[in-house]
């Protein structure tokens, strides 16, 4: 599923396009943000690439959803 993630003040933020949903990213599973799981505020998961951590955002990327959240 394709996400964009950007940098906004109050931390990094992912927009779903194909749901029209942008929410907080309120977990990160790896400190260089790559290659690892974030969980958004509404509960979705997704796995991101592994990609060099000085990638610039915003970005968008293909992302593996791995939880709803319920």
């Amino acid at each position: 599923m394709k996400l964009m993630i950007r940098r906004t003040g109050a931390g990094l933020s992912a927009y779903v396009p194909k749901k029209d949903l942008e929410e907080p990213i309120i977990e990160v599973e790896n400190e260089g943000l790559w290659g690892g799981a974030v969980m958004l505020r509404n509960g979705w998961r997704f796995v991101l690439p592994d990609l060099p951590r000085d990638t610039r955002l915003p970005i968008t990327v293909e992302a593996r959803k791995i939880s709803d959240g319920d």
